[in-house]
């Protein structure tokens, strides 16, 4: 809930390593700090995205 993702999306990047996490027997662990960090590195990327869109619309003088 926190992310605004499926837990299968969720597990996946966990699996991937993009998100640090460790395992507790059959349960994995993650540290709030770490969904944080992933949290603050997708919003950028977002805004970087965003930014880039803006600037595109503004170059064809779409009124953005």
């Amino acid at each position: 809930d926190f992310l605004g993702v499926s837990r299968p999306f969720l597990v996946g990047i966990v699996e991937r390593g993009e998100i640090p996490h460790h395992k507790v027997g059959t349960h994995r662990r993650l540290y709030f700090r770490d969904l944080l960090e992933y949290r603050k590195q997708r919003m950028g990327q977002s805004q970087a995205a965003l930014e880039a869109l803006a600037g595109q619309a503004q170059k064809l003088g779409l009124g953005y």
